[in-house]
């Protein structure tokens, strides 16, 4: 008992550092420190990183930074310009104009005296100037990168010389996440999980998808959280088999199942996850039982998590899925039911949903994924599937999303009434 206890005691205090951490936000140094991991990893050379445009006429459209750049940075107004060369760092920034500020608010300019206070980086100059500039302090390096969108462009600057793509690189960085980065995502799971919750009181015959949306937007946007971090996904019946069906138009019926995979995103950093629940409030015989296949096949998986494991379609996470599948449930039209799980075990998740991540590289501590395992029979209207994000420790995974109901007793009594 005492040991459970000071367990206990361990993982409450351990949320409290992250809930401490996420109201701090990542500082200023952090940014700093992962700009002086990337020069170290691709010594004298320089580096050219541009930050999302001005918006564009379309008033429905808002600003996202480019993620690459907001990794490095934190900034997050359009227009932006990095350039990283042995021994110094630039942030080139839009003159003022009067007349977007008039629109949108007043902006920092180079010229600011509190510039390299609130953008962290010691020198900001002007972006009428930035060519002029980069040509100089890229004469002498030996190398140039940037990412591959804006080879072409910085090649043309540079006259045709030769220029490499950071993004792989970028990309292994932003795999590991420091503490800062994983309150912030526990941040947006503790809201993605309320949102889901709020949903489930809304579930029953007759009700729109758009109204169990509805809900869940709400509950993220009266925590705070800036938009959804992708397209929600909520598919009833027929609609429960399409993977990243988002018409949320329909009207469910008594008897189906209900979809629903949605996520907040807080602080830039990104949830994802999914539940699927019975409209009428209790599974159907079959529901039931094809539920408790994806929920044995992810609790497989989850096992699996530890440094050395793999996401890949090759990956044994995988492969220990589908083996669950298929040593647990019968064929289904002749086929072995790990044929019916059309999709990977999971990817990576951090400023984007499906975050940067090096082609089959193992897992290893700090990196955060998804563990999403699914069923999706078209002939009988079903489609399952149970996601839940997992952060990779030492010994194993410890799965962050664990304040959703996920067995199928919870499941009806907490959901679909």
């Amino acid at each position: 008992m005492a040991s459970k206890l000071n367990g206990n005691l361990v993982i409450v205090h351990w949320l409290a550092l992250l809930s401490f951490v996420a109201s701090l936000g990542i500082a200023p140094e952090e940014y700093a420190q992962r700009r002086g991991r990337l020069r170290q990893s691709l010594p004298e050379s320089g580096i050219v990183l541009f930050g999302a445009p001005e918006q564009s006429h379309d008033p429905r459209s808002q600003l996202l930074q480019e993620p690459n750049f907001l990794y490095l940075t934190g900034w997050s107004e359009p227009g932006a310009i990095l350039l990283l060369v042995p021994g110094s760092e630039v942030l080139f920034l839009p003159p003022r104009s009067e007349r977007v500020e008039r629109y949108e608010g007043r902006r920092v300019a180079a010229g600011d005296p509190d510039a390299p206070r609130r953008t962290g980086v010691a020198k900001v100059l002007s972006t009428d100037i930035w060519e002029s500039e980069a040509k100089r302090l890229l004469a002498d390096v030996s190398h140039v990168y940037t990412q591959g969108v804006d080879k072409t462009r910085v090649q043309q600057l540079l006259e045709g010389r030769e220029v490499k793509d950071a993004g792989l690189t970028l990309a292994g960085m932003r795999m590991v996440k420091s503490a800062s980065e994983v309150a912030l995502l526990q941040r947006s799971i503790d809201v993605t999980l309320e949102a889901h919750k709020a949903a489930w009181k809304r579930v029953k015959p007759g009700v729109t998808e758009y109204q169990v949306g509805a809900a869940m937007t709400a509950v993220l946007l009266e925590n705070g959280c800036e938009r959804h971090a992708y397209r929600p996904v909520i598919g009833s019946g027929p609609n429960s088999v399409v993977l990243h069906y988002s018409g949320n138009r329909r009207r469910m019926d008594s008897g189906e199942v209900l979809l629903m995979d949605v996520g907040a995103e807080c602080g830039g950093y990104a949830a994802d996850i999914t539940r699927t629940v019975p409209v009428s409030g209790k599974f159907t015989v079959r529901q039931r039982q094809l539920y408790e296949l994806v929920l044995g096949a992810q609790k497989a998986a989850i096992a699996e998590v530890k440094p050395g494991a793999s996401l890949g379609p090759r990956g044994n996470l995988l492969q220990v899925a589908k083996k669950y599948l298929d040593e647990h449930g019968a064929p289904v039209n002749g086929k072995p039911l790990s044929d019916y799980l059309t999709h990977g075990i999971g990817h990576h998740v951090g400023l984007e949903v499906h975050d940067a991540a090096v082609p089959a590289e193992p897992l290893a501590p700090g990196m955060v994924i998804t563990i999403e395992p699914g069923i999706y029979l078209p002939e009988e209207n079903i489609g399952i599937r149970i996601e839940d994000m997992v952060l990779v420790t030492e010994n194993g995974g410890r799965v962050l999303s664990n304040g959703l109901p996920r067995t199928v007793e919870q499941i009806e009594r907490r959901g679909g009434r």
